[in-house]
């Protein structure tokens, strides 16, 4: 599903990234750990379409999406990112927001997918807020909710649960794990809780140099 190749992002002249190459199967969640600094936003971002690569390839469902001449634009990849930040809308309620990915859908359809996903992130009670009317942690989940809604090809999480207390983490990793495998989407997860990685994730990678390094062993 997901294919980079010798992927490498450079910055004041030094490499973020240094020629990364990763393979994910349709339906695989690889946990992506490293230190502070080590460019894991940074591969999230460039596999996304937010930063452009000096080098290699980024590849989805076998459509090359960037390389060195031309880079596709975020919103034509089929990929749905939750940033550190959230990055809601201030402007929509908690339902809008949810809901911005499904304009195909019909409007009964749009409903329907929005109250499975608040009832999954357990936020029913949120719909009609705005995001400044909730706290860190709340922001949180209605982000992982819309990044779900469109059922991308794949999803990339940037620290996901780093605003949630530990058993409301570890229940929605769980949750959100089974909802990736049913819908046989790819993920890319960012995080620094092992315990996390353990319930939520196929296998692991660490970032370290700008290179990728991949634990032998399974996870989950």
């Amino acid at each position: 599903m997901l294919a980079l190749e010798k992927v490498t992002v450079i910055h004041d002249q030094l490499p973020v990234l240094n020629t990364c190459d990763l393979q994910l199967a349709a339906g695989e969640i690889v946990g992506l750990m490293g230190e502070s600094g080590s460019g894991k936003t940074t591969l999230l971002r460039t596999i996304a379409g937010f930063q452009r690569l000096h080098q290699g390839e980024v590849m989805v469902a076998g459509r090359c999406l960037s390389c060195t001449q031309y880079c596709t634009a975020p919103e034509q990849r089929g990929i749905s990112m939750v940033f550190q930040d959230y990055a809601l809308f201030p402007h929509l309620t908690v339902q809008e927001n949810i809901a911005f990915g499904l304009k195909r859908l019909s409007k009964a359809e749009r409903a329907i997918r929005v109250d499975e996903l608040a009832q999954m992130m357990d936020i029913q009670s949120l719909l009609a807020r705005y995001p400044h009317e909730l706290s860190g942690g709340q922001q949180q989940r209605v982000a992982i909710a819309r990044a779900m809604a469109p059922k991308p090809d794949l999803l990339l999480l940037d620290e996901p649960f780093s605003n949630l207390d530990r058993p409301l983490a570890m229940r929605l990793a769980q949750t959100l794990r089974e909802w990736i495998k049913h819908e046989n989407i790819s993920a890319l997860v960012v995080t620094h809780s092992a315990d996390e990685a353990q319930v939520l994730c196929d296998r692991m990678a660490h970032l370290r140099g700008g290179v990728l390094h991949f634990d032998h062993q399974s996870v989950a």
